[in-house]
Protein backbone atom coordinates (compact mmCIF):
# COMPACT_ATOMS: atom_id res chain seq x y z
CA UNK A 1 0.00 0.00 0.00
CA UNK A 2 1.23 3.19 -0.83
CA UNK A 3 1.35 6.71 1.13
CA UNK A 4 -1.68 8.31 -0.93
CA UNK A 5 -3.51 4.74 -0.87
CA UNK A 6 -3.04 4.75 2.89
CA UNK A 7 -3.94 8.12 3.39
CA UNK A 8 -7.32 7.24 1.68
CA UNK A 9 -7.98 4.42 3.86
CA UNK A 10 -7.65 6.56 7.03
CA UNK A 11 -10.09 9.18 5.34
CA UNK A 12 -12.47 6.77 4.29
CA UNK A 13 -12.19 5.38 7.96
CA UNK A 14 -13.30 9.00 8.96
CA UNK A 15 -15.97 9.28 6.82
CA UNK A 16 -17.05 5.82 7.45
CA UNK A 17 -16.72 6.11 11.41
CA UNK A 18 -19.03 9.31 11.18
CA UNK A 19 -21.47 8.05 9.03
CA UNK A 20 -22.02 5.31 11.07
CA UNK A 21 -22.80 6.86 14.00
CA UNK A 22 -25.13 9.30 12.34
CA UNK A 23 -27.11 7.17 9.79
CA UNK A 24 -25.32 3.44 9.11
CA UNK A 25 -24.21 2.88 6.06
CA UNK A 26 -20.30 3.47 6.38
CA UNK A 27 -18.95 0.13 5.23
CA UNK A 28 -20.07 1.78 1.89
CA UNK A 29 -17.53 3.80 2.36
CA UNK A 30 -14.57 1.88 3.51
CA UNK A 31 -15.16 -1.39 1.62
CA UNK A 32 -14.60 0.19 -1.91
CA UNK A 33 -12.00 1.96 -1.22
CA UNK A 34 -10.28 -1.05 0.39
CA UNK A 35 -10.77 -2.65 -2.84
CA UNK A 36 -9.75 -0.07 -5.20
CA UNK A 37 -6.13 -0.06 -3.31
CA UNK A 38 -6.24 -3.88 -4.25
CA UNK A 39 -7.54 -5.73 -1.14
CA UNK A 40 -9.25 -9.24 -1.62
CA UNK A 41 -13.09 -8.77 -1.04
CA UNK A 42 -12.84 -11.57 1.55
CA UNK A 43 -10.28 -9.69 3.47
CA UNK A 44 -11.31 -6.62 2.80
CA UNK A 45 -14.67 -7.34 4.73
CA UNK A 46 -12.71 -8.52 7.38
CA UNK A 47 -10.25 -5.86 8.09
CA UNK A 48 -12.76 -3.30 7.75
CA UNK A 49 -15.01 -5.39 10.30
CA UNK A 50 -11.79 -4.79 12.71
CA UNK A 51 -11.23 -0.93 11.75
CA UNK A 52 -15.02 -0.36 12.35
CA UNK A 53 -15.42 -0.92 15.79
CA UNK A 54 -13.26 1.74 17.27
CA UNK A 55 -16.10 3.86 15.75
CA UNK A 56 -18.94 2.10 17.68
CA UNK A 57 -17.15 2.59 20.64
CA UNK A 58 -16.72 5.95 20.22
CA UNK A 59 -20.15 6.20 19.33
CA UNK A 60 -21.75 4.61 22.31
CA UNK A 61 -19.64 6.79 24.41
CA UNK A 62 -20.79 9.93 22.21
CA UNK A 63 -24.59 8.68 22.96
CA UNK A 64 -24.00 7.74 26.70
CA UNK A 65 -26.97 9.66 27.95
CA UNK A 66 -29.14 8.86 25.49
CA UNK A 67 -28.20 5.15 26.49
CA UNK A 68 -29.51 6.07 30.14
CA UNK A 69 -32.28 3.96 31.67
CA UNK A 70 -31.91 1.23 28.39
CA UNK A 71 -29.51 -1.14 30.06
CA UNK A 72 -32.33 -4.18 30.12
CA UNK A 73 -33.21 -3.34 26.76
CA UNK A 74 -29.66 -3.40 25.41
CA UNK A 75 -29.03 -6.68 27.40
CA UNK A 76 -32.28 -8.04 25.26
CA UNK A 77 -31.57 -7.28 22.26
CA UNK A 78 -27.73 -7.21 22.54
CA UNK A 79 -27.92 -10.83 23.02
CA UNK A 80 -29.79 -10.99 19.54
CA UNK A 81 -26.84 -9.30 17.99
CA UNK A 82 -24.32 -10.77 19.28
CA UNK A 83 -25.46 -14.50 18.59
CA UNK A 84 -26.61 -12.69 14.88
CA UNK A 85 -23.35 -11.74 14.60
CA UNK A 86 -21.47 -14.94 15.38
CA UNK A 87 -23.78 -16.97 12.88
CA UNK A 88 -22.76 -14.34 10.24
CA UNK A 89 -19.26 -14.41 10.44
CA UNK A 90 -19.18 -17.74 10.33
CA UNK A 91 -21.09 -18.01 7.47
CA UNK A 92 -18.79 -15.75 6.03
CA UNK A 93 -15.99 -17.42 6.45
CA UNK A 94 -17.49 -21.34 5.74
CA UNK A 95 -18.93 -20.20 2.84
CA UNK A 96 -16.60 -20.19 -0.68
CA UNK A 97 -15.19 -16.68 -1.72
CA UNK A 98 -16.80 -17.11 -5.04
CA UNK A 99 -20.29 -16.86 -3.06
CA UNK A 100 -19.59 -13.54 -1.46
CA UNK A 101 -18.04 -12.47 -5.00
CA UNK A 102 -21.69 -12.71 -5.97
CA UNK A 103 -23.76 -12.23 -2.85
CA UNK A 104 -21.97 -8.88 -1.76
CA UNK A 105 -23.06 -7.14 -4.98
CA UNK A 106 -26.40 -7.96 -4.65
CA UNK A 107 -26.03 -7.01 -0.72
CA UNK A 108 -24.72 -3.77 -1.54
CA UNK A 109 -27.65 -2.80 -3.70
CA UNK A 110 -29.74 -3.40 -1.03
CA UNK A 111 -27.84 -1.46 1.13
CA UNK A 112 -28.04 1.30 -1.60
CA UNK A 113 -32.35 1.09 -1.69
CA UNK A 114 -32.11 1.43 2.09
CA UNK A 115 -30.38 4.40 2.07
CA UNK A 116 -32.08 6.17 -0.11
CA UNK A 117 -36.00 4.90 0.82
CA UNK A 118 -34.63 6.07 4.67
CA UNK A 119 -36.24 9.29 4.46
CA UNK A 120 -40.00 7.82 3.70
CA UNK A 121 -39.60 4.98 6.75
CA UNK A 122 -38.50 7.87 8.87
CA UNK A 123 -42.11 9.90 8.00
CA UNK A 124 -43.46 6.44 8.01
CA UNK A 125 -42.37 6.31 11.89
CA UNK A 126 -43.23 9.63 12.93
CA UNK A 127 -47.01 8.99 10.99
CA UNK A 128 -47.17 5.46 13.04
CA UNK A 129 -45.88 7.24 16.57
CA UNK A 130 -49.06 9.64 15.93
CA UNK A 131 -51.42 6.88 16.03
CA UNK A 132 -53.13 6.78 19.38
CA UNK A 133 -52.14 3.20 20.01
CA UNK A 134 -48.55 3.50 19.17
CA UNK A 135 -45.70 1.04 19.32
CA UNK A 136 -45.29 -1.73 21.16
CA UNK A 137 -43.01 -0.16 23.93
CA UNK A 138 -40.92 -3.41 24.14
CA UNK A 139 -41.20 -4.25 20.80
CA UNK A 140 -41.94 -7.67 21.26
CA UNK A 141 -40.56 -11.07 19.44
CA UNK A 142 -41.07 -9.01 16.16
CA UNK A 143 -38.25 -6.78 17.08
CA UNK A 144 -35.87 -9.22 18.73
CA UNK A 145 -36.11 -11.92 15.52
CA UNK A 146 -35.72 -8.64 13.49
CA UNK A 147 -32.25 -7.60 15.20
CA UNK A 148 -30.72 -11.21 15.30
CA UNK A 149 -31.35 -11.18 11.34
CA UNK A 150 -30.08 -8.17 11.15
CA UNK A 151 -27.06 -9.31 13.11
CA UNK A 152 -26.70 -12.10 10.88
CA UNK A 153 -26.32 -9.50 8.13
CA UNK A 154 -23.89 -7.25 10.25
CA UNK A 155 -21.71 -10.19 10.61
CA UNK A 156 -21.33 -11.50 7.02
CA UNK A 157 -21.03 -8.03 5.42
CA UNK A 158 -22.65 -5.10 7.35
CA UNK A 159 -23.02 -2.37 5.09
CA UNK A 160 -26.78 -0.51 6.14
CA UNK A 161 -27.19 -2.66 9.11
CA UNK A 162 -27.63 0.66 11.11
CA UNK A 163 -30.51 1.94 8.80
CA UNK A 164 -32.11 -1.47 9.09
CA UNK A 165 -31.60 -1.63 13.13
CA UNK A 166 -33.16 2.17 13.18
CA UNK A 167 -36.35 1.27 10.74
CA UNK A 168 -37.00 -1.89 12.78
CA UNK A 169 -36.52 -0.14 16.28
CA UNK A 170 -38.26 3.22 14.97
CA UNK A 171 -41.43 1.01 14.02
CA UNK A 172 -41.54 -1.42 17.52
CA UNK A 173 -39.88 1.21 20.04
CA UNK A 174 -42.28 3.70 21.56
CA UNK A 175 -38.92 6.04 22.19
CA UNK A 176 -37.48 9.13 20.68
CA UNK A 177 -34.78 8.45 17.73
CA UNK A 178 -31.94 9.70 19.14
CA UNK A 179 -32.56 7.02 22.19
CA UNK A 180 -32.84 4.85 19.48
CA UNK A 181 -29.66 5.97 17.61
CA UNK A 182 -27.62 5.30 20.71
CA UNK A 183 -29.15 1.81 21.29
CA UNK A 184 -28.89 1.00 17.59
CA UNK A 185 -24.80 2.00 17.86
CA UNK A 186 -24.27 -0.38 20.71
CA UNK A 187 -25.87 -3.14 18.31
CA UNK A 188 -23.70 -2.64 15.49
CA UNK A 189 -20.74 -2.35 18.00
CA UNK A 190 -21.41 -5.57 19.43
CA UNK A 191 -22.12 -7.06 15.98
CA UNK A 192 -18.66 -5.96 14.78
CA UNK A 193 -16.88 -6.99 17.67
CA UNK A 194 -18.08 -10.73 17.95
CA UNK A 195 -17.37 -10.85 14.01
CA UNK A 196 -14.18 -9.30 14.74
CA UNK A 197 -13.37 -11.76 17.23
CA UNK A 198 -13.76 -14.09 15.30
CA UNK A 199 -12.25 -13.34 12.07
CA UNK A 200 -9.09 -13.37 14.36
CA UNK A 201 -8.93 -17.17 14.80
CA UNK A 202 -10.55 -18.05 11.14
CA UNK A 203 -9.23 -15.33 8.51
CA UNK A 204 -6.81 -12.94 7.35
CA UNK A 205 -6.62 -9.62 8.43
CA UNK A 206 -4.83 -6.77 6.20
CA UNK A 207 -3.67 -5.21 9.83
CA UNK A 208 -2.37 -2.15 8.30
CA UNK A 209 -6.28 -1.48 6.22
CA UNK A 210 -7.94 -2.35 9.72
CA UNK A 211 -5.66 -0.24 11.43
CA UNK A 212 -5.63 2.92 9.51
CA UNK A 213 -9.37 2.55 9.35
CA UNK A 214 -9.69 2.32 12.98
CA UNK A 215 -8.17 5.48 13.58
CA UNK A 216 -10.13 6.62 11.05
CA UNK A 217 -13.27 5.71 12.66
CA UNK A 218 -12.34 6.35 15.68
CA UNK A 219 -12.06 10.16 15.11
CA UNK A 220 -15.46 10.28 13.12
CA UNK A 221 -17.47 8.36 15.43
CA UNK A 222 -16.44 10.92 17.53
CA UNK A 223 -17.17 13.64 15.80
CA UNK A 224 -20.41 12.44 14.41
CA UNK A 225 -21.69 12.02 17.74
CA UNK A 226 -21.19 15.35 18.25
CA UNK A 227 -22.32 17.00 15.04
CA UNK A 228 -24.55 14.46 13.69
CA UNK A 229 -27.37 16.07 13.57
CA UNK A 230 -26.44 19.25 11.90
CA UNK A 231 -25.64 17.45 8.98
CA UNK A 232 -27.10 17.53 5.63
CA UNK A 233 -28.73 14.31 5.76
CA UNK A 234 -28.97 13.93 1.68
CA UNK A 235 -25.75 14.63 1.40
CA UNK A 236 -24.55 11.81 2.96
CA UNK A 237 -27.29 10.00 1.61
CA UNK A 238 -25.42 10.96 -1.90
CA UNK A 239 -21.57 10.16 -1.24
CA UNK A 240 -23.06 6.67 0.25
CA UNK A 241 -25.18 5.93 -3.12
CA UNK A 242 -22.28 7.49 -5.69
CA UNK A 243 -19.58 5.33 -3.12
CA UNK A 244 -21.74 2.49 -3.47
CA UNK A 245 -22.57 2.31 -7.18
CA UNK A 246 -18.78 2.81 -7.73
CA UNK A 247 -18.35 -0.22 -5.28
CA UNK A 248 -20.67 -2.49 -7.09
CA UNK A 249 -19.35 -1.67 -10.27
CA UNK A 250 -15.76 -2.58 -9.22
CA UNK A 251 -17.11 -6.16 -7.80
CA UNK A 252 -18.94 -6.49 -11.12
CA UNK A 253 -16.01 -5.70 -13.35
CA UNK A 254 -13.08 -7.45 -11.53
Amino acid sequence: MTVWEAVAVLFAGVGAGMINVIVGSGTLITFPVLLAVGVPPVTANVSNSFGLVPGSLSGVIGYRRELAGQGRRLARLGTASLIGGLIGALLLVKLPSAAFDAIVPVLILLALVLVVIQPRVARAVAARRGDTGGPDPDGGALLLAGVFLTGIYGGYFGAAQGVLLLALMGMLLQEEMQRINGVKNALAMIVNGVAAVFFLFTSTVDWTAALLIAVGSLVGGLAGAKVGRRLPPPVLRSVIVVVGLAAVTKLVVS
